[in-house]
């Protein structure tokens, strides 16, 4: 009986616990509907327009153009970029490939899980679409490593292979971040000291010299609605917790089984 009660008691610290867990797994929210998704793409890494994950951005270009767009990423978070090309099939004389690549805030190159960077249009195609989806952003990693790490993530799309006679036709884009949260699975045991976002660094010198909260060196302005490091929680913690009460119990159920009915055995009198 004693025992039924103790694993009735784990079973319900189990579902107690599990709770904050499926919660925190989820995917990341869209953000609120007040802020206006973009209509332009920057042309350098220094005037990449800024998106938020859950936006879908737009714009209006030439082919043969950079456009560059930004987003945040936090620790824990898998980001997926898609973007959807239009093009007018009557004025193109051949096909277009397009070409979609991924930086992290030091501008380093980030290689995709899965997804179709590279895609080519027919001439009698009108839309094209190319995805990435990064891999995991960490905590912290080596500084010779060239893992994904929380900050701004860079989103170059351009034509690559294009023909003169195509150069300046218009084209109409369509960019969309979206991340999973991939919880505890991917928790490190480090953290950055600070987000890679560009300019944050003189941001904060300044404001410590000043006493005074100014953004005005900082290239990058937007960050996860929960602030930066954010992921410092994850099911790993729960899952720690759970393995601790699992251990107790089945030490409590090893020494209530093994210890007997708790009566003194008979001791044979002597002579026998």
């Amino acid at each position: 009986m004693r025992i039924a009660r103790a694993l009735t008691a784990a079973a319900l610290l189990l579902g107690a616990a599990v709770s904050p867990a499926v919660a925190d797994s989820s995917p990341s929210a869209s953000p609120s509907g007040d802020s206006a998704a973009p209509t332009s793409a920057g042309t350098s890494f220094r005037t990449a327009t800024e998106i938020e994950q859950g936006q879908q951005a737009t714009a209006s270009a030439s082919t043969g153009d950079y456009l560059y767009w930004s987003f945040p990423a936090d620790a824990g978070q898998r980001p997926t970029v898609k973007a959807t090309v239009k093009l007018p099939s009557s004025s193109r004389s051949g096909t277009q490939t397009w070409q979609l690549d991924v930086y992290d805030g030091l501008r380093r190159r980030q290689a995709c899980q899965y997804g179709a960077q590279t895609r080519t249009a027919a001439k009698d195609e009108g839309a094209v679409e190319v995805s990435c989806v990064l891999r995991t952003v960490r905590a912290w990693a080596e500084p010779w490593a060239n893992d994904p790490l929380p900050g701004t993530y860079y989103i170059r799309l351009t034509t690559v292979g294009l023909g003169a006679a195509d150069l300046g036709l218009p084209a109409n884009v369509e960019v969309r971040v979206d991340s999973k949260d991939i919880g505890g699975s991917a928790a490190v045991d480090g953290s950055l000291a600070r987000p890679l976002v560009p300019g944050i660094a003189t941001t904060s010198q300044k404001s410590s010299d000043s006493d005074t909260d100014s953004d005005s060196a900082k290239l990058f302005s937007l960050e996860p609605d929960d602030g930066w490091a954010s992921g410092w929680w994850s099911d790993r913690w729960v899952w720690t917790a759970i393995g601790g009460v699992l251990a107790a119990l089945a030490g409590i159920g090893g020494y209530a089984l093994t210890r007997g009915s708790g009566r003194p055995s008979r001791v044979p009198p002597p002579g026998v």
